[in-house]
């Protein structure tokens, strides 16, 4: 599994040559969509415009994209009130790999919603904050419930991107955190031998 992270919520998962580009908005934001032909899109709110993506999905749900299974799990935003769904969690299994893209929820996931995470080796998570998304503090708090092994920030302050509500500097998120980068790169390939049993952070700087 190769990991590539373009600005904002947007990352790509490359297996076995098939490419899923999640949470590519960022024609929104000022920047340019990555979305090829051949993709297949994933939005963790159905909030979005359409794309030239070969499939797209943005509901809960289980999904077949060649050799990467996709569970779509339900979940309230972060400003939304309690009772509303209408975010989407995306886990993608990669043969024993596995990642968690949460979106913008709201941190406090419930039992039922942990029961169909179940084991997750790499976390994404946003960490931007000002009430737009979680800020660190949820952050930590989706980690010590779903105890990945490994932690990818998202979603924080960046000088190309436009956001509609200013977003915690990386740094400052790094330090609340408490959290020292394994590793900075512009491209991950999650190698499962190479993760401890303790929550470890990658960053992935903006391709």
């Amino acid at each position: 599994m190769d990991l590539q992270f373009y600005g904002a919520n947007c990352l790509s998962v490359s297996y076995k040559g098939t490419r899923i580009v999640v949470d590519d908005n960022l024609s929104e934001l000022g920047a340019k969509s990555i979305i090829k032909e051949n993709d297949v899109s994933l939005f963790t709110s159905r909030d979005h415009t359409p794309t030239k993506a070969h499939l797209t999905f943005d509901s809960p749900g289980e999904y077949e994209a060649s050799d990467i299974s996709i569970i779509g799990i339900a979940a309230r935003s972060n400003i939304e009130d309690s009772g509303d769904v209408s975010c989407t969690m995306f886990k993608l299994i990669c043969g024993d790999q596995s990642l968690l893209v949460t979106g913008h929820i709201y941190p406090q996931l419930s039992d039922k919603q942990l029961e169909n995470v179940g084991h997750v080796d790499v976390l994404v998570v946003p960490v931007g904050g000002n009430g737009y998304t979680v800020d660190a503090v949820g952050a930590l708090q989706i980690v010590k419930a779903i105890e990945p092994r490994l932690l990818i920030p998202v979603h924080y302050a960046d000088k190309g991107l436009h956001y509609p509500v200013p977003q915690q500097e990386l740094a400052v998120v790094l330090k609340e955190l408490a959290m020292d980068p394994k590793e900075t790169t512009t491209k991950y390939r999650l190698k499962l031998n190479e993760l401890s049993d303790i929550t470890q952070l990658v960053v992935l700087e903006r391709s």
